[in-house]
């Protein structure tokens, strides 16, 4: 177990120096960081949006990674399995905007045919991606009393990660694809949003899980944050959070992604049923990525904090393994 502090002030990620404040280490139910990065060095920003639907997936990506930005568009049809993407690559991340808050200001991004813009306030979010054979405008509001987990993940002082995990967002809009339009909406979609800010070791793995239904919703991460004393793990409950500080285990075969998953803990014991992966790879030497993001349903349950036992069968969502040298 760990022993995580809840942060309930607004704070600086870094100190003046560019290192990490020892005072922003902790979790939050709403975002309270300012992400005042600082230079080169393996800097890391990006935003990850991430929609389902009855009939579709969406995952919409803005990201600075220093000598870079990496933005994509992703559309799954979950009746046909039929994948719709289109991916970016702008050296030294040209054009990129993303703000130093979760939840305010502006995110815009643009290449090979991309256009994604986001407007953020205390309202919610209002979110316009565009790319060959896609356009989608959504809204993601927020609803009073919603919570997210913030979390800061310190490896040393130069080298950290704060992520905001927003679960369970309610969404509406329109989705455009290959000349058909599609109404978003409606109690079995949502929206997930993966706000992250930091200076990155060379090589990583991670695993995520994110899945919500009516009422509830999971977050679950680990092998990235294992040994710092912090971890991303939260149950969501009507809207309220609940932090689950251990370092959870997770089993699933690498030779079949589409087996089911297990995640467990003292406060979780969840099953992952695949219906749709997808990879992604790319190897350049000295900067490569592979990625297995499944699609799916959870089963099993979670604890809340005063250890009322919340059933999770039938949420729906994803569960990854990415690998990274960056």
């Amino acid at each position: 177990m760990t022993h995580e502090p809840e942060l309930t002030s607004p704070v600086d990620l870094c100190r003046p120096d560019g290192r990490l404040n020892p005072a922003a280490v902790g979790w939050t139910r709403r975002p309270l960081h300012t992400a005042n990065l600082r230079g080169w060095g393996r800097v890391k920003r990006w935003e990850y949006w991430g929609i389902v639907t009855p009939e579709h997936i969406v995952g919409i990506v803005v990201s600075s990674l220093d000598y870079a930005g990496v933005h994509g568009l992703y559309v799954l049809d979950r009746a046909t399995g039929r994948e719709t993407s289109t991916d970016a690559v702008v050296p030294f991340a040209r054009g990129t905007v993303l703000p130093v808050r979760s939840g305010e200001g502006e995110v815009r991004a643009r290449g090979n045919g991309l256009d994604i813009r986001i407007s953020q306030s205390p309202d919610g979010s209002t979110i316009h991606a565009a790319g060959p054979g896609v356009r989608l405008d959504a809204e993601v509001p927020l609803p009073p009393g919603h919570e997210s987990l913030g979390v800061v993940v310190p490896w040393s002082d130069s080298r950290f990660q704060y992520t905001v995990k927003d679960i369970g967002r309610p969404v509406h809009g329109t989705l455009g694809l290959h000349g058909r339009t599609y109404e978003v909406g409606g109690p079995d979609a949502f929206a997930a949003l993966d706000h992250g800010r930091g200076k990155w070791p060379y090589s990583t793995t991670w695993n995520w899980a994110a899945g919500a239904g009516p009422g509830r919703a999971v977050q679950l991460g680990g092998r990235w944050t294992d040994g710092t004393g912090s971890t991303e793990n939260a149950l969501i409950v009507d809207g309220r959070l609940h932090k689950i500080g251990e370092e959870l285990s997770w089993s699933y075969d690498r030779s079949n992604w589409l087996a089911p998953w297990h995640i467990g803990g003292e406060r979780v014991d969840i099953r992952f049923h695949p219906f749709h992966e997808k990879a992604g790879r790319t190897n350049l030497g000295l900067v490569a990525n592979e990625t297995h993001q499944c699609f799916g349903r959870f089963s099993g349950w979670a604890r809340t904090d005063d250890g009322t036992r919340t059933d999770l069968d039938g949420l729906v969502g994803w569960a990854e393994e990415a690998r990274n040298r960056w």
